[in-house]
């Protein structure tokens, strides 16, 4: 069995894997990864708009990974319209990039178990392996970490590269155009940051948990027999 200490530290790892888990989960489902200022380029050029006219044409834009929320500003008030990534929206995308992000993270998702489990494995029992020790935990969580860091990456190329906003704003327009005057990226996007952090920072409790504790030794006086204590 652990001693207490590296007990504590190996339960700390497995709440940060768990946690990892739970925050690539809330991701997933949050359509919140990124959100921005659509301006409709069509009213603005039809009406040949000023630079103070212009706050009439800009709308708003949100959007995570399976679907979001756009408000047309054309100079005749905000029309709202919610859209969805798949089934068709995703065609007219880097569909290839786009599902690769969630293939990541469906993976991220269950690297997180195993670390967890892992961790569990430690703090319960030494194990006789040492693939299934200190460094299996510390493998799994890199592996872990390191997919969810490539989602990320991957994201951030769809929006830079492939100008994921504007591609998303145009679709199904016919008769207007938007560009894209402001992005930023929201919670969701955030919260897979936090969860890279996680297994990062699992690397550093697990080397924590293998410093070795001072032992502490209890002196034993040794008894002195004299001449007298024999003779009494």
């Amino acid at each position: 069995m652990p001693g207490w200490f590296k007990k504590a530290w190996y339960g700390l790892a497995s709440v940060l894997s768990f946690s990892s888990f739970i925050l690539i989960i809330i991701a997933l489902a949050v359509p919140h990864w990124l959100s921005g200022k659509i301006l409709c380029q069509t009213g603005v050029d039809l009406v040949n708009a000023t630079d103070l006219e212009l706050v009439k044409f800009i709308g708003d834009i949100y959007y995570g990974l399976f679907r979001g929320c756009k408000v047309r500003q054309c100079g005749l008030g905000g029309r709202q319209s919610q859209f969805t990534i798949f089934p068709h929206l995703v065609r007219e995308l880097n569909a290839g990039l786009h599902v690769t992000i969630l293939l990541l993270l469906l993976l991220a998702l269950a690297l997180a178990l195993v670390s967890t489990g892992f961790a569990i494995l430690n703090m319960v029992q030494v194990p006789y392996r040492a693939v299934n020790g200190p460094g299996g935990i510390c493998l799994w969580n890199v592996l872990a970490g390191g997919v969810v860091a490539l989602a990320i990456a991957s994201f951030m190329a769809a929006v830079k590269f492939h100008d994921l906003t504007e591609q998303i704003a145009n679709f199904q327009e016919r008769l207007f155009r938007f560009v894209v005057v402001e992005e930023q990226y929201e919670e969701s996007f955030w919260i897979c940051v936090a969860s890279a952090s996680a297994h990062a920072a699992n690397l550093v409790v697990v080397a924590i948990s293998q410093i070795p504790l001072p032992e502490i030794k209890t002196k034993i006086e040794e008894a002195t027999v004299t001449a007298e204590d024999i003779l009494y």
